[in-house]
């Protein structure tokens, strides 16, 4: 099969590249609102580009044109007509006005709540209060973390890419917070035996962690399940 990208809607382009570029990881992003109130939604096209310096890269997609709904966008986007009118989701307004964010994992116990925080709410009703999930104080930004995720990477704005249907925000992490078991911090291992992230596998559908193999013949203690 050989598809013309050019051919094709910009959403028959998405269903294709989000669908089959899997399994994805998911940052569940907090910002701080205007008025402070904090903002919380996971995002999969989402990723860890380098480590001098350690930065990751979040895409977040602009809002539809107000007052279409969901099912009218999917008809519209079948059609060739662009889903977006400009408007940014509250995570990347939050993100150009504070240049702060906080990034965290979820894993297999949170994963229903970082799901349910992808809920379109008002912008002054915080996604945490609804979902049930508290925050701790960051250190070095001021969007708090998540005290249920099992990571959390404070990051500043390094820089910002713009296409017609996203804002691309790279970011640089300032601190990281890690359940206690997670890391060996003599070997500055991460205990896999302990973590069980889920990941994006299209559509509504997610994935776990936990069938894991190696192609490699030497194993440290650490590495085992």
């Amino acid at each position: 099969m050989d598809i013309d990208f050019a051919a094709i809607t910009e959403y028959q382009r998405y269903k294709l590249m989000a669908s089959l570029i899997v399994p994805r990881p998911i940052a569940l992003v907090t910002t701080l609102s205007e008025t402070g109130v904090v903002n919380a939604a996971p995002f999969s096209m989402f990723n860890m580009l380098g480590e001098e310096p350690p930065i990751v890269m979040i895409s977040i997609n602009r809002l539809s044109p107000p007052g279409r709904p969901e099912g009218e966008d999917r008809s519209a986007q079948r059609a060739g007509i662009p889903a977006f009118d400009g408007q940014l989701k509250d995570t990347a307004a939050n993100i150009v006005r504070t240049k702060e964010f906080v990034v965290h994992i979820a894993d297999e116990a949170m994963a229903e709540q970082m799901h349910r925080c992808g809920e379109r709410l008002p912008p002054d009703v915080s996604e945490l209060a609804a979902v049930g999930l508290t925050t701790l104080p960051s250190t070095s930004v001021a969007p708090p973390r998540i005290a249920q995720a099992p990571v959390a990477f404070e990051c500043t704005l390094w820089e910002t890419l713009e296409t017609a249907s996203r804002q691309i925000f790279i970011g640089q992490v300032r601190r990281l917070h890690a359940r206690d078991d997670l890391i060996d911090t003599d070997t500055w291992r991460v205990r896999l035996q302990n973590y069980f992230p889920v990941a994006r596998f299209g559509a509504s559908f997610y994935v776990t962690t936990r069938e894991r193999f190696t192609l490699d013949a030497k194993k440290t203690e650490i590495d085992e399940i």
